[in-house]
């Protein structure tokens, strides 16, 4: 069986392709030659980029065979992510790999720029010893305000904070008390920039954030104040900072991020107050070895079909640590429920109940898309084709959640509707501190078992000598039996059996079985 292929479109470190490991097929091309990438990537299972690797819907349709597309880095602004998501290819980067790097540029930045130091040393290589002209301004004692309290933002404020300043934040999506563990003081967006002697920018580019510091944002602020931007390009509206810096109403600018990049011909690069680089955020070689490392192990998880928590197209959110032991219950619950009512349904609820509930659970919906179509289909089912699967056979799915659970602590509940209005529903839990997973019902009825590669279900009359028949016919079969539940309404009524065998149950076996007892239903569900 020929290895999954993998396109390295970027210069990666030597880390990436080692925790990549011998699993893959590699392939190197040029990703900012067009016609190279377009030719190289039509029958490649990932692609790894970095920021010049431009994969739009073209090429993503180009990508016959593509399942993950991999940036190495924090920004997706050279992917097409909706095209991705429509295409059913999974999309993930590496979120947290440069935050030091970049927290620490906007600090050496700021520093630059309040010390004049790319100026003093352009003079001093220059020949010239002018100590007056390069007077600088201390951090010490001063206010900076942070205006974005993310990953980025946060460690600045803490790291400034070392230097004796004051520190302000505004992040509309903060709370009050999350600032104040941090040593900061949330204020609105007028205040700080009304009180900061130093502003840098750590947000998302957005329709809400391009230009916010802008014009009329830039006329609220002290003539002595330094501003840094390592964020995105175009959050600083960069004519209105020049104008400010030319009028004096702003002392200084360093600047990472372009609106336009690459640029090479700004004015604001005209103005010895301003200290530019190139898009250095992440540019160390910490930062991108973490960033091969992380993508690469994305890209392993993503080909084996496995969960990943840094897909941007799958789940919208940090999955919470208390949701991550749901996933894969939930998965089986769903190929269970495949099992057990032999075709796709029409309609799918899951049902979250419990301490759980209070999370985001989306990911549990996608775990139980992933199970139920993992023995239907041929391809293999993902995290981001599961709900394009679910799309094109028309099946409809509704995620329910109720924090009050009567009976557990969480309770996790799959329920398919068929066409003709027949439910059949399975529930599961986690138990004990080793948090084992256990089927607690089927369609209503109580039972206890965990779930294993093979398990068998029986619906039929309750009448006397029923286990017995059902032991003789799987042992006769050389089928050993693990374990076994009986559930019933009522006594007389109908019967369900569940039952964890060690081996496969024949085919042959389950229609003897089916035959003398008289089931109304008889189901094999194989996990392994």
């Amino acid at each position: 069986m020929s290895k999954p292929v993998v396109l390295i479109a970027e210069e990666l470190s030597p880390a990436t392709l080692e925790a990549l490991g011998p699993d893959f097929e590699t392939r190197s091309c040029n990703g900012a030659d067009r016609g190279e990438l377009l030719e190289a990537i039509k029958d490649v299972d990932a692609i790894l980029v970095r920021s010049a690797t431009k994969v739009d819907a073209e090429a993503i349709a180009a990508a016959k065979n593509l399942k993950v597309i991999a940036r190495a880095g924090v920004g997706l602004d050279n992917v097409d992510v909706p095209a991705a998501t429509q295409a059913g290819v999974m999309v993930v980067n590496a979120p947290t790999s440069n935050i030091v790097s970049a927290a620490e540029l906007a600090i050496a930045l700021l520093l630059s720029v309040a010390r004049k130091i790319p100026a003093a040393h352009g003079s001093l290589k220059a020949g010239e010893w002018k100590r007056s002209k390069f007077t600088g301004a201390e951090l010490f004692e001063k206010t900076v305000g942070v205006v974005g309290l993310g990953r980025i933002g946060v460690l600045v404020a803490q790291r400034l904070s070392g230097f004796g300043m004051k520190v302000l934040a505004y992040d509309p999506y903060v709370q009050a008390g999350r600032a104040a563990q941090i040593g900061a003081r949330l204020v609105p967006l007028d205040e700080l920039l009304a009180e900061a002697d130093f502003i840098t920018i750590h947000l998302p580019k957005t329709p809400e954030t391009v230009g916010l510091i802008g014009e009329e944002a830039l006329r609220k602020v002290k003539p002595s104040v330094r501003i840094v931007n390592a964020a995105r390009g175009g959050i600083i509206d960069e004519k209105a900072l020049y104008d400010a810096i030319v009028d004096g109403r702003v002392a200084g600018a360093g600047i990472d991020v372009w609106a336009k990049e690459p640029t090479t011909d700004s004015p604001l690069m005209t103005l010895e107050q301003v200290v530019g680089v190139p898009h250095l955020g992440a540019s160390t070689d910490e930062a991108q070895e973490r960033a091969g490392i992380a993508v690469a192990k994305s890209v392993r998880l993503a080909l084996a079909g496995e969960l990943v928590p840094d897909a941007v197209n799958v789940q919208g959110g940090v999955i919470a640590e208390d949701v991550r032991p749901g996933i894969p219950l939930t998965e089986k619950l769903g190929r269970i429920l495949s099992g057990l009512t032999g075709a796709v349904p029409q309609s799918l609820d899951v049902e979250i109940r419990g301490e759980i509930a209070e999370q985001d659970v989306r990911v549990l919906e996608l775990a139980a898309l992933r199970g139920l179509f993992a023995d239907v289909v041929e391809e293999a089912v993902t995290y981001v084709n599961a709900p394009v699967l679910a799309k094109e056979r028309g099946l409809e799915t509704r995620l329910v959640t109720e924090r009050t659970s009567p009976d557990y602590r969480n309770l996790v509940t799959l329920r398919a509707t068929a066409a003709d209005g027949t439910q059949t529903s399975v529930s599961g839990t986690l138990t004990g501190p080793k948090q084992v997973e256990k089927i607690v019902a089927v369609d209503g009825l109580d039972v206890e078992v965990v779930p294993t590669d093979h398990m068998l279900f029986l619906r039929y009359e309750d009448r006397p000598g029923m286990v017995g028949v059902i032991g003789k016919h799987l042992g006769e079969a050389g089928v050993n039996i693990a374990g076994m539940q009986v559930a019933r309404a009522a006594q007389g009524g109908e019967a369900l059996v569940a039952l964890t065998v060690d081996s496969a149950v024949p085919a042959k076996v389950l229609e003897g079985i089916v035959s003398e007892i008289g089931a109304t239903s008889g189901r094999v569900v194989d996990l392994d």
